[in-house]
């Protein structure tokens, strides 16, 4: 799990896909990484999205890449992505019984959180990254506030984050973002997956600018 952990936060950025087949989450999913991004977030609003996860896992074998589930809210869920080869999952709130079944399989869990009592809640119940959503409500100002009480979180947004923005994140103090339709917004609306593959080489040396 720490090595799970270290690596994202060493990526800095998580690519967030949501598509309308099973197919365009596929090559979605192949742009971004042809882009540079190491680790991507197959959401289960993707159609097939387990069966997206297990494709992936056998196609991208050997290659650098982090593959996990975001959107999991049951335990239910968390496991079967899990048995897909998920190596982390992420949820939009708070939801113990997903954090328990993914502590059983030693295998990483993020929580979404929105407030102070969420953050505190999802650390006791063992939760080592947490996922700040919907970041284009909550803000980075959020992340900075909540680093006053609690300066050992490790946050990473989700929602609204661009490259525009992208450095007013981590100087608030989160240790990777995520980024989802400013990445794959030309693929679902235009088919153009050679763009997504641009705008990921620019998020990525962004991310590692900063």
């Amino acid at each position: 799990m720490f090595d799970t952990i270290n690596y994202i936060c060493s990526a800095k950025v998580i690519a967030v896909i949501r598509a309308k087949s099973a197919n365009e989450g596929l090559r979605l999913c192949k742009a971004i990484h042809n882009g540079g991004i190491k680790t991507i977030e197959v959401t289960m609003t993707v159609p097939k999205a387990i069966n997206t996860i297990e494709t992936l896992q056998e196609e991208m074998l050997g290659q650098d890449v982090l593959i996990g589930a975001g959107t999991v809210c049951d335990s239910e869920t968390a496991v079967a992505c899990i048995k897909a080869g998920a190596k982390f999952i992420v949820s939009p709130c708070l939801v113990p019984d997903v954090i328990h079944a993914c502590h059983r399989y030693n295998v990483l869990v993020m929580p979404g959180i929105g407030t102070a009592t969420e953050a505190f809640m999802a650390t006791q119940l063992g939760a080592q990254l947490l996922k700040v959503f919907p970041g284009d409500v909550l803000g980075p100002h959020f992340v900075k506030s909540l680093k006053g009480p609690f300066p050992h979180l490790k946050m990473i947004p989700t929602g609204g984050v661009t490259l525009e923005n992208m450095d007013q994140w981590f100087k608030a103090g989160v240790v990777a973002v995520g980024i989802g339709s400013f990445l794959t917004r030309p693929a679902i609306e235009k088919g153009d997956f050679n763009v997504v593959t641009s705008i990921a080489k620019e998020v990525v040396a962004k991310a590692m600018s900063l």
